[in-house]
């Protein structure tokens, strides 16, 4: 069986989908936030979107650097 070769064409598309979605589910968490009396909730959310927000970082880099690669 012959392995599949590496398709990056639409990598940055795929990344900046992932933003997209991520920074939407920073901001529903966010309004749950406001909404919720319960601090263990209200703590969970916090650190989740505080992992979310890096993440959002962290891809942001990856698509730096796939579009800089699509130019090479």
């Amino acid at each position: 069986m012959k392995p599949k070769p590496d398709d990056r064409r639409d990598n940055a598309k795929k990344i900046s989908k992932h933003i997209k979605n991520t920074i939407e589910n920073i901001e529903l968490a966010e309004d749950m936030i406001s909404e919720t009396d319960n601090p263990k909730i209200r703590d969970e959310l916090k650190a989740k979107n505080e992992r979310r927000r890096e993440a959002v970082e962290n891809m942001r880099q990856e698509l730096r650097d796939e579009t800089r690669n699509q130019f090479k």
